[in-house]
């Protein structure tokens, strides 16, 4: 696996600044950069998965990564060449108000997919047959799970190895199914649900920060 661009290095180290306890899995958080990182450089994509909390942070995470974070990340000369030559007025407001994005999908947001499948075949595979459906090699699967055992995540996970897909788990700090099963695993060091999850958030943004940082800092 590579190493992490230097440049890169002060999102870790201010969020070990500002949450001390993620120093425990400050290695993890690098690993899994690293291969947010090798996907996106390879036309790879992110599907997200999931349940409750961990759903809003899926949708959470898709949007840092789909639109502009922190950087406005206006087209490049010439896209916004072509888009002018598609359409002058169109073209130019595309031009002007477009943002580069980071291809990413959160599970829990199809509703008429995923209650039709639930209602016809077996409802803890409704993740699952979202990656069979949009997964790829290449691509990344994002499993959030406080306990790490979450079966529709699992399930998910499993579909996304068979694919030849890359696994990231972020759990709490305990050993579980899908820390087990992932290729790199964030473990909030923490055991209470709310606990686990007021740490995810500074994770992911981490992530998003960094990947943001990578490919549109020009």
């Amino acid at each position: 696996m590579k190493t992490l661009d230097p440049k890169l290095n002060k999102h870790i180290d201010l969020l070990i600044k500002r949450y001390p306890q993620l120093e425990a899995c400050k290695e993890d958080i690098i690993n899994a950069y690293l291969v947010l990182e090798e996907c996106y450089e390879n036309g790879g994509k992110l599907l997200v998965a999931g349940n409750g909390g961990s759903a809003a942070d899926a949708e959470h995470i898709v949007g840092e990564l789909m639109k502009g974070f922190k950087l406005p990340r206006k087209p490049d000369d010439e896209f916004a060449k072509k888009l002018k030559a598609v359409d002058e007025e169109l073209g130019t407001i595309l031009a002007e108000n477009l943002q580069g994005a980071l291809p990413a999908i959160a599970l829990d947001g199809h509703p008429a997919l995923t209650t039709a499948y639930m209602n016809d075949c077996e409802p803890l595979l409704c993740f699952a047959q979202q990656v069979n459906g949009f997964g790829k090699e290449n691509d990344v699967f994002l499993g959030i799970s406080t306990s790490g055992n979450s079966k529709n995540v699992l399930f998910a996970a499993t579909v996304a190895k068979s694919k030849g897909m890359k696994v990231i788990g972020l759990t709490g700090q305990k050993e579980s199914k899908l820390s087990q099963k992932a290729d790199v695993c964030v473990k909030a060091p923490e055991t209470e649900t709310y606990m686990i999850q007021e740490l995810h958030l500074p994770v992911y943004h981490c992530l998003c920060l960094m990947l943001e940082d990578g490919f549109f800092r020009f």
